[in-house]
């Protein structure tokens, strides 16, 4: 699962043109700038609502849903929220008494996808303790995994009483479509924008060796495929890569690097490919950054946008389908080509 940590522990960012994430998480022993509980709302990495223990109150984070929902809305989504805070507390009480352990941080995550048509695919629900896999639900076949012995005690009252996992099923049937259609009328020129990467590749020496880095700022929406090339061939299996991480302006960033031997350095290409480009483009070791400068790759076609599905093992994922994820309480979602969403979310009892 990719989650950021912090002060908004648990939150997952998702991919895509489009995609929907919502944290809820309960943190056992809350400190200066970490309230108890948080519950924060993404659309396609931007952030649109915040709730937390401290302030008690749902709080649109973004014009453009601010302008769309009104003060009922966030009073109904309030109290969903204030109501989750103290389930959520019962059901980390509880994990915490299994493993015998006082403080850290439980986290529950809600997503699905959908056709184009708007016809449901498939369902997923996850829990997790201290970040690591608890318990999951996949919706489709309505079956339960247990991560470990103190899981199989959630799975045992679940399979005795499919209540919860029924209301699950039906919610994201259901509820979250008619949703998100309505995040993506209010959003759509921010959700749909294309901002393309301003690429840099420089070099360090050490010990007759070169790492080459690849890096790429401010790009939009999120999935891009940054690739070390060497002769023409791709490198994956010996180059390192970061993660795609937000910035403040809504944009993203990543890098990828590669061990060269001094002599090879020109053999070596960055290629990067994203929605924003009509194709895949080529950089080179001691070009000035950006776009303008790049070559292009005659080799290749532009690639349909990749996809990520941002989950426990997080990976590329190309598709042909919409998909779609929902917040639990109502508060966010979008829509996308070839995307699967995840989100952190509400749902269930205690463990």
């Amino acid at each position: 699962m990719t989650a950021q940590q912090g002060a908004v522990l648990g939150v997952c960012d998702p991919g895509g043109v489009g995609g929907a994430a919502m944290g809820l998480n309960s943190v056992g022993t809350p400190s200066p700038g970490v309230p108890e509980f948080v519950s924060v709302g993404y659309v396609d990495g931007n952030l649109i609502s915040r709730y937390d223990s401290e302030t008690r109150r749902m709080v649109p984070r973004t014009s453009w849903v601010e302008k769309n929902l009104h003060r009922e809305f966030w009073d109904k989504n309030t109290r969903i929220a204030q109501g989750s805070q103290q389930i959520n507390r019962m059901s980390l009480d509880t994990v915490r008494g299994r493993y015998n352990q006082s403080g850290h941080t439980r986290q529950r995550m809600v997503g699905y996808d959908i056709h184009e048509n708007g016809t449901f695919i498939k369902g997923v629900y996850q829990t997790a303790f201290d970040g690591q896999d608890f318990m999951a639900l996949d919706t489709d076949t309505m079956t339960l995994t247990a991560a470990d012995e103190a899981a199989q005690i959630t799975k045992r009252k679940w399979d005795a009483d499919r209540t919860v996992a029924e209301h699950v099923k039906h919610y994201l049937e259901n509820t979250c479509v008619e949703w998100l259609r309505k995040y993506v009328s209010y959003g759509r020129a921010v959700l749909e924008r294309k901002e393309p990467p301003t690429v840099q590749v420089s070099g360090k020496e050490a010990d007759g060796f070169l790492t080459l880095y690849c890096r790429a700022y401010g790009f939009y929406p999120r999935p891009i495929a940054v690739s070390w090339l060497k002769g023409g061939e791709v490198r994956d299996q010996e180059t390192e890569r970061g993660s795609v991480a937000p910035n403040s302006d809504g944009t993203y960033y990543t890098w990828a690097s590669i061990e060269a031997h001094l002599e090879e350095k020109d053999e070596y290409r960055c290629r990067v490919e994203h929605a924003s480009l009509p194709e895949p483009r080529l950089f080179t070791w001691g070009e000035p950054g950006g776009l303008g400068h790049g070559e292009r790759w005659a080799g290749l076609v532009a690639l349909p946008l990749l996809t990520a599905l941002l989950s426990p093992r997080a990976g590329v994922q190309p598709g042909g389908h919409l998909s779609r994820s929902c917040l639990p309480s109502g508060a966010g979602g979008t829509i996308s080509k070839t995307t699967r969403g995840a989100g952190w979310g509400q749902g269930g009892g205690p463990g």
